[in-house]
């Protein structure tokens, strides 16, 4: 066997060990975060609430007990969290919002959220539905549209030049 077959096969032997163990990574995380999820299932409680100002900012900024700050891992203090302020009951609390349902936060409304500890994992309106904000479009869809939008002037044009034509024909 040549050297190139060698090291071609050497390289799809790690590149099998490499999808193997993260395979096996990605099993023990997904039962990791099942659990996780009963445990915040089994704690939640539905709140009502005023938002006062949702943000993403980083941990140390964002106004939660020092007790929440200092249970959280290190690499985690540092990246920005959705932050949401709100006043449930008498109090005004900080409190973090799942990434899926920070978006349907409203600002200066009432609803009604499913609470676990300090976590919000689920948001409805008190009176009437929540909007959904509109998504981002993509680059390709913003191509698409200016494309189909130029598309549409060129015939505009096209149509007048040839009316112009005609009239010219007709005058002679």
């Amino acid at each position: 066997m040549s050297t190139v077959n060698i090291v071609l096969l050497v390289i799809l032997a790690v590149l099998i060990v490499g999808l193997i163990v993260l395979y096996f990574l990605g099993k023990k995380a997904q039962k990791k975060r099942d659990e996780q999820e009963a445990q915040l299932a089994a704690n939640a409680q539905t709140v009502s609430m005023l938002i006062i100002d949702k943000k993403r900012m980083r941990l140390k900024d964002s106004g939660l007990p020092q007790v929440v700050i200092d249970q959280t891992p290190k690499m985690m203090r540092h990246s920005k969290l959705p932050i949401v302020k709100a006043k449930v009951g008498p109090k005004v609390m900080s409190l973090i919002a799942d990434e899926a349902v920070y978006d349907l936060i409203p600002l200066k409304k009432e609803v009604k959220a499913t609470v676990s500890g300090i976590y919000i994992t689920k948001v409805t309106g008190v009176r009437g539905p929540l909007e959904k904000p509109q998504g981002k479009k993509s680059f390709r869809a913003r191509m698409q549209e200016k494309a189909k939008k130029a598309n549409a002037e060129l015939e505009k044009e096209k149509a007048e030049l040839a009316k112009e034509k005609a009239a010219k024909k007709k005058k002679k």
